[in-house]
């Protein structure tokens, strides 16, 4: 890992950390009543989109994260976008003697909007259910944005999410925290105060409590932990206190085997330049864009922050820091929503409990042999700017035939299936293009969200890796002699494979085999399926 001691100042300009114990545990096996549950959880995933509501502080970031978000919008159900604060961001209340701070204000989300409208009528052509202009900006509302923590009072955000988290639909509805929690506690808390003395009060609570997922981007202001923690602790939480950094601001922090295209001249040819009105409001490094509000050591645009910071280079990635929580719900055949411990390209979550989900389980990273919490997102970089690359694309494509589109795949076994010990098995994938494109083939093993254990030797220590308060990673060496992947797959490079269930497995172990499609059109795209097996 190449140390940056550069970025420990940078980041810790913007530094608060998530105070919450850590596992070095691989997370436990399933109840035999979730196991038989995932092939149905599994179809509802693939015919249903995630609900999810959008909250912001506008960071630069934010910023970058929404013209992603709006590429995928036809990926999710997007219920809302709510500007709110963050102890990084406020816009500063007069009356109270409240300065604004680093507020880049609500204009930026206008221009992007109509901009959206813009590449509208070309992304409809290349995908069915892009939401339309006009009804994004119906649900586009600005929530409590004066101070950091701010949730004293009812706004137009707040009372919007309040109606969200009321409404009839019970299915879960994904509160993407980019900023602070504060509209999010607002909402709750008027929900408390209309019916916390009435009759329907404890149905009300467990209604809203069952509904609600968190996912939260470190803990950007003190409303999670004073308001919402104490008084809904039944909400579930999906907390990214450390891997989100890897797609942000300390990209730089690790190896560069996996940064490849996170470098200027990639981002420029292949997001910013030549991609219509939208992708020009992407912002890159020394690019020229200044943003409004925002400080000047802060303007990652300028020519000045390249030459007061040598070791990026024009048109490097700034950051995306809260892209993880839309990536998460994409169903790209990862399954990542049907438990947060399995892993995809929003990264892998391990159980603190049974409501809240941390950056606690860790992945093997190839090219540093050691395993990381964040190799859980950085492992998919090169697939998801893949991906976000052919999405540029549609933004100027008139036509479908004139860009690339995902390969689907099926696995003829099924995806969750009973074995036995000792049991050979075999697999077969078929992958299907619409654009015509020659396919091929990858099975691989995710090893690391099995409940199956190679290696029954004493683990190494989990250390965290600190810049000052903030953390960026968890890691653990290999122990001498520690087995990492101890089940060979044969013909992994072929649309068939074939192994062997360990002899030393347990009765509900399950293993995790990964099938990917790839197609050989524009910036090879590809499509996943994983198989879960579970032993008898």
């Amino acid at each position: 890992m190449k140390k940056r001691s550069f970025l420990v100042c940078i980041l810790l300009l913007c530094s608060v950390f998530f105070a919450a114990g850590f596992s070095n545990q691989n997370q436990g096996g399933d109840s035999q009543e979730k196991i038989n549950k995932r092939t149905e959880a599994s179809q509802k995933k693939q015919t249903s989109k995630a609900r999810t509501v959008i909250t912001t502080d506008g960071e630069v970031d934010d910023m970058n994260s929404m013209i992603r978000a709006l590429l995928y919008s036809n990926e999710m159900d997007i219920k809302g976008i709510v500007l709110t604060s963050s102890v990084y961001h406020y816009a500063g209340d007069e009356a109270k003697g409240i300065k604004p701070y680093r507020w880049t204000g609500t204009g930026w989300l206008t221009n992007m909007l109509n901009a959206y409208g813009e590449a509208y009528p070309n992304l409809s052509k290349q995908a069915k259910g892009f939401p339309t202009p006009e009804y994004l900006r119906s649900v586009t509302k600005i929530g409590n944005i004066s101070a950091p923590g701010e949730m004293d009072k009812v706004t137009e955000g707040s009372e919007f999410l309040k109606s969200l988290f009321l409404d009839n639909d019970n299915s879960d509805l994904y509160v993407q925290t980019w900023g602070g929690t504060n509209t999010t506690a607002r909402a709750l808390k008027s929900i408390q105060e209309e019916y916390e003395n009435t009759p329907q009060w404890a149905d009300i609570k467990k209604r809203v409590s069952d509904k609600l997922v968190l996912y939260i981007i470190l803990d950007q202001d003190s409303s999670y932990t004073s308001y919402i923690a104490k008084n809904w602790p039944d909400i579930r939480i999906i907390n990214d206190q450390s891997n989100f950094w890897h797609f942000a601001y300390a990209w730089k922090y690790h190896t560069d085997a996996v940064n490849s295209k996170l470098q200027g001249a990639w981002n420029y040819e292949n997001i910013q330049h030549g991609h219509g009105t939208l992708m020009d409001l992407y912002a890159l490094m020394g690019d020229g864009k200044m943003i409004p509000g925002e400080l000047p050591e802060e303007q990652r645009g300028s020519a000045d922050y390249l030459k007061n910071n040598p070791q990026y280079n024009k048109y490097d990635f700034i950051s995306e820091g809260d892209s993880p929580s839309f990536l998460y719900l994409i169903d790209n055949g990862l399954r990542s929503l049907e438990n947060p411990s399995y892993g995809g390209w929003g990264g892998r979550f391990g159980a603190v409990n049974n409501k809240l989900y941390q950056n606690t389980v860790l992945d093997y990273d190839v090219y540093t042999n050691r395993y990381e919490a964040e190799y859980s997102l950085m492992r998919f970089f090169d697939d998801i700017q893949d991906d976000f690359a052919a999405r540029a694309d549609w933004v100027t494509a008139t036509k479908y035939k004139d860009a690339n589109h995902n390969p689907t795949l099926t696995v003829k076994e099924g995806l969750d299936l009973n074995v036995k010990k000792g049991q050979t098995i075999t697999l077969h994938a078929k992958g299907k293009d619409p654009d015509g494109d020659h396919l091929t083939y990858r099975w691989w093993r995710y090893f690391e969200a099995d409940t199956y254990q190679d290696w029954k030797g004493t683990q190494e220590e989990t250390t965290k890796e600190m810049a000052g308060t903030l953390q960026l990673g968890l890691h653990r060496d290999l122990a001498e002699g520690e087995i990492t992947d101890s089940i060979p797959l044969k013909g992994s490079n072929t649309n068939t494979v074939t192994f062997t269930v360990p002899k030393d497995a347990k009765s509900g172990d399950t293993i995790h085999i990964v099938a990917e499609v790839q197609d050989d059109g524009a910036h090879n795209l590809k499509h996943y399926q994983r198989v879960i097996l579970t032993v008898k």
